[in-house]
């Protein structure tokens, strides 16, 4: 078997469907299994798959175990010499699956890689990253500390650590977890993905292990359509698809304890303590700015006071996570 290919099903049948008609249309050179596993959906999702595609292995989980531990009950069944990470909202474009395996294969030092992601109008979509030390680029959503933030790394001239535009081959330090094809012997040394996380910023730090062992490479030519959101807009009741910048709502509460929980993995304490002093410093300086804005604008500030108030509740979310996360304590911290 060349290729396992993991998807995780959370209420998503259509999406799945889609996704898996599309692998069985655009990959011809390689063998593949599809390895799909349930966040107990409790849909038809299983029959209709089946019904269509009765070859497919179907790996119940029996609760939302989130985005970590339902893949690596997936890479745990695995046959494929390599193992692709692939989003039930993504379709998959002109053999990118076969060009991938392709390319990967002819870089020695490669140990992964991701494709260019595509929007569903065809405009190019961040598919991979640098990292910056201490993970201070997490802070740039923040409404006001962010902007200052961000004044500062275009005025000393900081590497923008977004990769949008692929240009034929790149070497990154993390890829989109949309779509993350590795050579499962490298899995041997670098582990899988870290089970205290629930969703969000576990596939950052599990390629910052990866990359430990050799390169990982986003390639040009291999293109995927990733509809975004689809997997998780069922369990946050939320239209935005921009999930670093929801500081305010349920689903940046989640993001928000699970980017502390990667910087203290990935950083250590010191940073984990910094980004974290930061974040809660925040709070009187979204007030203060957001008063002084709101006067000067005649109450047409980019924030309300809501925001706010849903900010701070966020933050209290935290704090009572926080000893847990500088203790590093095994937990799995899925956000009630």
């Amino acid at each position: 078997m060349d290729l396992s290919i993991i998807i995780i099903n959370y209420k998503s049948a259509k999406l799945v469907l889609d996704c898996v008609e599309s692998i069985y249309q655009q990959t011809q050179q390689y063998s593949f299994e599809i390895i799909i596993v349930d966040n107990d959906s409790k849909d038809d999702c299983k029959e209709k798959v089946l019904a269509a595609y009765p070859q497919t292995k179907w790996l119940q989980t029996g609760y939302n175990a989130g985005f970590a531990r339902a893949n690596n009950a997936g890479i745990r069944i695995a046959n494929g010499a390599y193992v692709l990470i692939l989003n039930a909202d993504t379709i998959i474009l002109d053999g990118a699956i076969d060009k991938s395996i392709a390319l990967l294969k002819n870089e020695i030092e490669g140990v992964g890689c991701g494709v260019q992601l595509l929007n569903t109008d065809g405009s190019n979509q961040i598919s991979g990253a640098h990292f910056i030390k201490g993970g201070l680029n997490t802070l740039l959503p923040l409404p006001y500390l962010g902007k200052l933030i961000r004044y500062l790394g275009y005025r000393f001239k900081s590497t923008i650590p977004s990769v949008q535009t692929i240009t034929d081959k790149m070497e990154v330090d993390w890829v989109v977890g949309a779509y993350i094809l590795v050579k499962k012997e490298t899995l041997q040394l670098s582990g899988l993905m870290d089970e205290d996380f629930f969703m969000y910023a576990e596939e950052i730090e599990w390629c910052s292990r990866l990359r430990k062992q050799g390169k990982l490479l986003l390639f040009a030519a291999p293109k995927v359509i990733h509809i975004g959101g689809g997997t998780s807009s069922d369990y946050y009741t939320t239209t935005e698809n921009e999930n670093s910048k929801n500081l305010w709502n349920k689903k940046g509460r989640q993001i928000i304890v699970s980017n502390m929980l990667r910087i203290r993995k990935q950083f250590g304490i010191i940073w984990f303590l910094i980004i974290a002093g930061t974040y809660f410093f925040e709070i009187p300086i979204f007030f203060f700015s957001l008063l002084i804005h709101s006067i000067v604008t005649g109450g047409k500030a980019p924030y309300s006071f809501k925001n706010w108030i849903d900010y701070v509740k966020n933050m209290c979310v935290l704090l009572r996570y926080f000893f847990k996360i500088f203790f590093n304590k095994p937990y799995f911290y899925k956000v009630a």
